[in-house]
């Protein structure tokens, strides 16, 4: 019954498909500008040659034949987010808790359509997905993959790993009643409490399918539990995942605000740290020392920070801990920039309306990071941190045919990238 039930959920969500059509196999694209993200320049009346959906050859327009003609747009390589949860998105308490309480995954899955189409039209073809329970993230990697559905192309960390009671916990919050009846999670869960777990736990995300490792290294906002930074792990259980995910070739994101799990998390080796509220000059130079990344996620910090002022919309125990961290990360954003830190470009959308990713860019920008470092952030940076550097984040010959446009330039006005009109994922066209 479980397998005939995917499947016709697979065959449903094939109808309402839009832009999916196998791509042909010589498309070339009449670009009236195209940014050099290496070079960090604009190269003049660029025609784009795509064959089979990857870059075959970059010429002078008229060199070919046009297909496709944005000789009056400003083309730029695919944007990647860094930190999306295309399989949700914050609502009000009361609804949260209606939602949690009498819907199941396939809600979340049909849901997650709108969200993935929201994403590539909004000029994002590559994200990088940080946790879903049931691996549901992973599926819908399989769906965008097949062309079943419209969305960018997806990495996915399956279920994140937390400690009992962490940020990750999903029994947080639930009755001893509820508690008692779901079970205590385990670590395929993705809950753990030991270094023999949490080796058992990276081993389950790549039995489920995963790309990558997330860990909640610290407390969050969004879990009904106190604290918002608190370390969560111990060294032993931070090394223990580190290092069997590299036996398993994964890279590890650690989510965290407080700069003992930050220091913790960056020392035991970890890629990526997202949000990093609390860094303080020490963290900063772990990171330099260290080699890892820095994704921000200021739009998620600012629009919880808004949120926590309708006292309806989270709950008592999220409300003080949204007034406090969402408000810090746009200025750490500008130190850890200023101070040499990588950054790679993340939102944690779903946390606020998929979509709305760009508005990152100018957020960014108004806190210190030039424009080009900005698309930079979002292009290479992204891609190396991805370890995808010879294939996304550049328009060359030999990359997948990512590419946008948009009228104006965003290297004068950021905010252009807001309103993009033209998408195209492995030279297929999403948005005209």
């Amino acid at each position: 019954m479980r397998a005939n039930s995917a499947l016709g959920l697979l065959l449903l969500l094939n109808v309402a498909v839009a832009g999916t059509a196998a791509a042909a196999t010589q498309t070339t694209v009449d670009c009236g500008r195209l940014l050099d993200v290496k070079a960090g320049v604009w190269r003049e009346r660029v025609s784009v040659v795509v064959e089979n959906g990857v870059v075959k050859s970059l010429a002078p327009t008229g060199a070919v034949k046009g297909d496709i003609d944005l000789s009056g747009h400003s083309c730029l390589p695919g944007l990647i987010d860094m930190h999306v949860h295309l399989t949700g998105e914050s609502h009000k308490e009361v609804e949260s808790l209606r939602m949690r309480l009498s819907q199941d995954v396939a809600d979340d899955a049909y849901r997650s359509v709108a969200y993935a189409e929201r994403t590539i039209k909004a000029g994002f073809t590559t994200v990088r997905d940080l946790g879903a329970d049931e691996g549901l993230n992973v599926s819908l990697k399989r769906a965008i993959a097949s062309g079943a559905i419209p969305g960018p192309r997806m990495f996915t960390s399956g279920t994140a790993i937390a400690t009992t009671g962490g940020h990750g916990d999903s029994s947080n919050g639930l009755s001893r009643q509820l508690a008692k009846a779901t079970g205590r999670p385990t670590p395929h869960d993705g809950v753990i409490n030991s270094p023999e777990q949490a080796r058992e736990a990276v081993r389950a995300r790549y039995q489920e399918g995963a790309d990558l490792i997330k860990i909640t290294a610290t407390g969050g906002v969004l879990s009904q539990a106190a604290s918002g930074q608190n370390a969560q792990f111990t060294d032993d259980e931070l090394k223990s995942i580190v290092a069997t995910a590299k036996d398993y070739g994964f890279r590890v994101a650690a989510h965290a605000h407080g700069v003992e799990g930050i220091k913790r998390a960056v020392r035991a080796g970890v890629d990526s740290i997202e949000h990093g509220t609390y860094m303080d000059d020490e963290a900063i130079a772990l990171f330099k020392k260290q080699g890892a990344y820095y994704v921000p996620t200021i739009s998620a910090g600012r629009y919880v920070a808004d949120k926590a002022k309708d006292p309806e919309f989270f709950s008592p125990l999220v409300r003080p801990k949204a007034a406090a961290i969402g408000p810090l990360i746009q200025a750490t954003f500008g130190r850890a920039y200023k101070a040499g830190v990588k950054i790679a470009f993340g939102t944690d959308a779903g946390v606020f309306p998929h979509g709305e990713n760009a508005r990152e860019f100018a957020y960014m920008v108004e806190a210190g990071m030039p424009a080009l470092e900005a698309i930079r952030s979002a292009t290479l940076n992204a891609a190396e941190l991805l370890n995808q550097g010879g294939r996304l984040g550049s328009v060359e010959p030999g990359y997948a045919a990512d590419i946008v446009a948009v009228s104006g330039d965003p290297l004068k006005d950021i905010t252009v990238l807001q309103q993009v009109k033209f998408v195209m994922k492995d030279g297929v066209v999403f948005k005209r």
